[in-house]
């Protein structure tokens, strides 16, 4: 390898390079920040991710490629690179009174949060099945420490040990799928498995059912239907501040995968998968919001509002197989993807900000009267709740409308009734936590923090002006597919 050759490899992975040194480097400097000042930590740890972002925006998006055709730059890992390093940032911001109200303020989460970013970034440059695994790993291991990081409460440990244990359960999958894949093609890269599917007769049924393995164990990391189990008991166990940016980061870089892998590699092969995708999204979509009515706790009804939601990602899947729609559905998944981030983040720094230090005020009955006592939360939430639920004009409604034109350009009527049903379904539980802040009297507390201010009020009025600029952003969201392998 010439010294230009690893210049442009160097250069190609920069910014999460940056991001990961940074990380190890943050692990060193938090040994000599006195423990009543581990605010500084974060703070560095906000830094780093900030000039990943830049870094990250400046980048030309030019589809090169870098070691060995392994590593891919464009406008899609970029588009999905600056989900991740917001909400990196939005997890520190909401992260910092949080860790020193629950007692467990320690530096290690925030390296252990810049690794988790690392692995997703990695993940949405993926060109082969291989850095795929690598990243997957490097994205959950951090999720599966961070999950118990409060050794105090058994519900925490509980938490990590469950997503540990099915986490490497559903990793095997993966592992596994790539060796069909790659015995069926003769190779992991997958711009070759295109052209091995396009040049030459492959196996099939080992290629088919290879995909599959490896649509199980992402299925986990998205939490689709039946791959959801862990979702609810992690989401209620693990440090609020960490499921918060978790329902966001996690589920974006399964689906960075997903995505990559069934528009780039084998866009033929949906075809074949089409009935399985539709059923499984048409599945997450209705289990995540019939269930979600039955629940009181907070953090179990975000959880299965998650599942929900994944289901209506997924449908960009379906009419993947259709080159005229194939673009539209990424292109509706990824800008789907940055309004649910938006409108979660507004959803979690209330409820962190109401969670009391022994563990009270994750009911719903908690949130009676914040309306009066706490107006700026209670705005934040009933946007979010809004914006959850597809109601205008916030951007939750723009992007199932994206969602749900793509399906139906496909020709999956039935599938886009699906979605807009279980849409009214979820308005039921959305609505009933704002007639509750508003329409209900009560006595709440919650944390005046403002950093967690800042979020909740940021990211809610983010929900609602964003949707000024979504034809932008669905163009970017567009245009970032042209130069991909």
């Amino acid at each position: 390898m010439s010294i230009q050759d690893l210049f442009l490899n160097l250069n190609a992975v920069l910014p999460f390079t940056i991001l990961m040194v940074w990380a190890m480097v943050l692990l060193l400097v938090d040994l000599v920040i006195p423990r009543r000042q581990k605010g500084i930590t974060a703070a560095l740890a906000a830094l780093g991710l900030l000039v990943a972002l830049v870094l990250t925006i400046l980048r030309p998006a030019d589809g090169r490629t870098a070691f060995v055709d392994m590593i891919i730059v464009d406008g899609f890992a970029t588009f999905l690179n600056v989900i991740f390093l917001v909400s990196g940032i939005l997890g520190v911001a909401v992260a910092y009174d949080y860790l020193k109200r629950m007692g467990i303020e320690r530096g290690e989460y925030y390296s252990l949060l810049l690794f988790s970013i690392t692995g997703m970034m990695l993940m949405a440059h993926a060109a082969d099945l291989i850095i795929v695994f690598l990243a997957l790993e490097l994205l959950s291991i951090p999720l599966y420490v961070l999950s118990g990081f409060d050794p105090d409460r058994i519900t925490s440990e509980e938490a990590a040990l469950k997503y540990f244990l099915l986490g490497a359960f559903s990793t095997g999958f993966v592992i596994y799928g790539v060796a069909l894949i790659y015995g069926a093609t003769g190779s992991t890269n997958m711009s070759a498995i295109l052209a091995t599917l396009m040049q030459s007769e492959v196996n099939m049924t080992l290629l088919a059912i290879g995909t599959a393995l490896v649509l199980i164990g992402l299925g986990f990391k998205v939490a689709a239907v039946p791959f959801h189990m862990w979702t609810p008991d992690v989401y209620q166990g693990a440090p609020t501040a960490i499921v918060a940016f978790m329902a966001v980061g996690a589920k974006a870089g399964g689906f960075a995968a997903l995505l990559r892998l069934f528009f780039i590699a084998l866009p033929q092969l949906d075809i074949d998968m089409t009935p399985i995708l539709w059923g499984v999204a048409a599945l997450t979509m209705i289990l995540g919001n019939v269930v979600a009515i039955a629940q009181s706790n907070m953090k179990r009804l975000l959880a299965y509002s998650s599942i929900a939601h994944a289901g209506y990602i997924l449908m960009a899947l379906v009419p993947m197989e259709q080159e005229i729609v194939a673009q539209n559905a990424v292109a509706s998944a990824l800008f789907y993807l940055l309004a649910y981030g938006v409108t979660s983040f507004a959803a979690w720094a209330v409820v962190i900000a109401l969670e009391q230090a022994e563990g009270y005020g994750l009911d719903l009955r908690d949130y009676a009267g914040l309306g009066r006592k706490y107006p700026i939360y209670a705005a934040a939430m009933a946007i979010a709740m809004f914006s959850f639920a597809g109601v205008p004009p916030t951007i939750g409604f723009v992007g199932k409308f994206y969602l749900f034109r793509t399906v139906l350009e496909g020709g999956f009527v039935w599938l886009a009734v699906i979605g807009v049903l279980t849409s009214v379904i979820s308005a039921f539980y959305y609505l009933r936590v704002v007639i509750v802040m508003y329409m209900q009297d009560g006595e709440p507390t919650a944390r005046t923090d403002p950093w967690l201010y800042l979020t909740a009020a940021g990211s809610a009025a983010a929900a609602i002006l964003l949707i000024v600029f979504s034809e932008p952003l669905f163009h970017w969201a567009s245009s970032s597919l042209l130069g991909s392998l």
